[in-house]
Parts: C-alpha cells; structure tokens; sequence
C-alpha cells in the first residue's frame, strides 16, 4: 500500500508535489492549532464563564478590529513581489518590515483610544485591548513568512509559528491551575506574538539569511502603499465585518452574550485554516498561470473554487445538526445557548471560503479597487443588520447578519460588477457543482 502511495506520488509533476507538501505542512500546522487551541480555548472559556470571556473577546475585537492597520493590505502583494522580481528581495522585505513595525504602533494608539472613547470608566477593558493589539507591534516579523511563502517552504514558519504556540498554550494552561486574573491571559497573547516573532527570525537565519541584509526605501514604500492603501482600507473593512458584530453585541447585549457569541464565532471561524493553507499554497502557481494563458489561468481558478464549496459544505451540514453536542462537550453547559448561534454562522464559511480564493484573483488581475468598494459595502451592510437584528433576535441576529454579509460581498457583488462576472459564474458552478472534478488541482 505505502508503495502505491510512493509510486502515485512520483507520478505527480514537481510544482504539484512541492504544492502538496506546502499544503501539509501549513495544515499540519493549523490542525496543531485548531486540536491543541480548541481544547485549551475550551478550558480557558469554562474558566473564565460567560461573562469574563466576553469581556475578554470584546476587547480582544478591538484589537483584532484595528489589526488591519499593521498590515497595511500588503501581505499578498510582497508574495507577488518576490515571487515576480526576486532580486529585490532585501529591498522589498527590509521596506516591508519598516512599515509594519510603524503599522503597529499606530493601531495600539487606535486601539487605545477608541477603548476610552467607548468606554472610558473602564480600566480593565482598556489594558486588555491595549496589551492584545500590542502584539500587532511584533507581527511585523511575520514579513519573514513571505518570504517563505514566495519559495513554498512553509515547514519552517510552521515550526517557528508552532513553538511558540505550544509555550504559550502551556503558560495558559498554568495561568488556569493558579486561578490567575483575566488580564493575565491578554499578557499570554502579547506573549505569542513575541515568542512567535523571535521563532521566525531564527528560521530565516538557519536559512542562511539575515535581517541585517535588508534595506529600507521609501521610494519603495511609497509604490508598496499606493498599490495597497485601498486594500488598507479593504482590510479593515473586513475586520469590521468580522469583528464589529462582537462590539455590536457586547455595546448592545451585554458581556455574557458575546461570551456565548464568541464560541459560535470560534467554532466557525476555526475550519480557516483549511482555506488559508490551500491559498497560501497556490498563489504563486495561479498568478503565474496568468502569465501564460487565460484558459489555464481560469481553469485554476474553477478547480480552486470547486475544492473551496466541496470543503464548506462538507463543514456546515454536520455542524448545523451537532452543534449543541459539540459546544456542551467542550464548553459546558453554561454555554449550551452558543449552539443556536453556531447552527446559524456556519454557513458564513461557504462564503468565507471563497473570499480567501477571491483574494487570489484580486491580487492577480490589480482590482484592489473593486476589492475596497466591495468589502465596505460588505462591512456597512453588516453593521446595519447587526443594529437591527441584535435587539430582536441577540448574538442569533449577529449571526445571521454575519452570514448575508458575507454572501454579498463575496459572491454577489461578482455578479453585480462586471469585470467580475467571470469569476461570479466560476462562484456559481462551485456552488452547484457542476462540472466538478476530481483530477488533479494542478
């Protein structure tokens, strides 16, 4: 058997084997921290109870919501960069990294001073968005990852990512048996970020490289940010409709309700991984599809977005039915109401899904523009529905303001724009399966 197995894989063409073992080794990766994070996120939930981590995530949204600034929209256009021109590489990481770290200053700042707009008798909310956004600060190393993400050797942010992780999982462990106070667990955060980023500096310099090889241009980052201030401003209004429903609930309905809104959210949210693994993977080879043919560029395209609606489904179905088991089993009764919630926001990953494959097409064809317009449509929609279905309905509304949201931006605005209808119908055969096929993706 394991014969077959070896011969099968010899059969494949190299791109497609290196691929595949990219793609194992992020969800390895992933699984790690979707099986170790779920159970440990679990114990910390049942901890905690209801209210403090609603508190705990409502800040946490803050800082998550304001996130996008530190990234600065670049993310996929320095893959594209490296993976287009890399002898630019120093220049292109070195500037990259620069505008990151001031990205991150600036939403602790952001951060900060939304908490205290908002809620200004607050301390302890404050401290807990301002400690969890202060990891944006150090996620500026994650610029090391693209470049691992340019030459498909993922293995090596995986374990540097995976380490730190698993410290930072047993220092959440310890903060439970000491029964610690809810602020130590948004310092475990601020840790993660840290350790993770001293991870990826060391796996660059094994590689034989070294940060001290970068350079900084501003000319260069002034052609970096106006290719991606509207993806700035794209990314931030996805975080507002991913992370405003927990502002909305908790300003709305109060802690304990984003506390049970929160594990809908998690549950939901977690199956990412599979899509971003996938994506990360193959966005050198579609963007360099392009380069070649259209044909092969689209056929690509619809084997992605085949694979992306198989995957969704196969998540949704089941756990629209076993979601109350799920959520006592791992979260305790005391929870048992989040089920209703889950049962409803499930259905945001078929959507969610095909945004990552999206964001691979948006990046390739220059459409950041279509990608702003769409995505704050997206978010205003959101927050509409959130302010009027959170009072009739609680964090149920919230979930399904999440799910229509999601459905418009990210699959109906492509049949409304037209440069887009294209990728609208490759939506709308992966969301009926036709023509779907199992050969091989590449």
């Amino acid at each position: 058997m394991l014969n077959k197995l070896t011969a099968a894989i010899q059969k494949l063409s190299p791109e497609l084997r290196k691929i595949m073992g990219n793609i194992g080794w992020l969800f390895a990766d992933r699984i790690l921290r979707m099986g170790v994070g779920l159970i440990v996120g679990a114990w910390v939930a049942r901890y905690l109870m209801p209210e403090q981590f609603g508190l705990f995530n409502y800040a946490g949204a803050f800082a998550g919501l304001f996130g996008a600034i530190a990234t600065l929209g670049l993310d996929q256009i320095v893959v594209r960069d490296l993976v287009r021109d890399p002898a630019c590489k120093n220049e292109t990481l070195g500037t990259t990294f620069a505008l990151k770290i001031i990205g991150g200053i600036v939403t602790v700042l952001v951060t900060v001073g939304t908490v205290f707009l908002l809620n200004p008798k607050e301390q302890l909310t404050l401290w807990l968005a301002g400690i969890m956004a202060g990891g944006t600060i150090f996620n500026a190393f994650n610029t090391i990852e693209f470049w691992f993400q340019s030459q498909v050797k993922s293995k090596y942010t995986v374990v540097a990512r995976n380490t730190a992780f698993l410290l930072t999982t047993s220092l959440r462990i310890a903060l439970i048996q000491m029964q610690a106070p809810l602020i130590a667990f948004a310092w475990a955060v601020l840790a993660e970020s840290l350790l993770g980023a001293v991870g990826l500096a060391i796996a660059y310099k094994a590689k034989g490289k070294t940060l001290l090889e970068w350079r900084v241009s501003w000319q260069r980052a002034k052609s970096l940010l106006k290719e991606s201030w509207s993806l700035i401003i794209s990314s931030f209004a996805i975080m507002v409709y991913v992370r405003i429903d927990q502002i909305i609930v908790g300003q709305l309905a109060g802690n304990e309700e984003v506390g049970l809104y929160s594990v809908a959210a998690r549950i939901s949210e977690i199956w990412y991984f599979i899509a971003s693994a996938i994506v990360t993977s193959v966005t050198p080879s579609i963007v360099q599809a392009r380069e070649q043919s259209e044909t092969l560029y689209y056929s690509k395209l619809q084997k992605l977005f085949n694979l992306m609606a198989l995957i969704s489904f196969s998540l949704a179905i089941p756990m629209t039915f076993l979601s109350k088991p799920l959520i006592v089993m791992l979260f305790g009764e005391n929870y048992a109401r989040a089920s209703e919630m889950l049962s409803i926001y499930i259905w945001s990953a078929v959507f969610g899904f095909f945004g990552w494959a999206k964001s691979i097409w948006i990046i390739a064809e220059g459409f950041t523009t279509y990608a702003l317009i769409t995505t704050c449509c997206g978010a205003v929609m959101n927050i509409i529905l959130n302010l009027w279905l959170i009072p009739l309905y609680g964090g149920n509304g919230s979930a399904i303001a999440t799910v229509i949201s999601y459905a418009f931006t990210d699959y109906v605005m492509c049949l409304i724009y037209p440069p887009a209808r294209k990728l609208g119908w490759v939506m709308t055969k992966a969301l009926t399966f036709n023509f779907f096929t199992f050969k091989q993706l590449w």
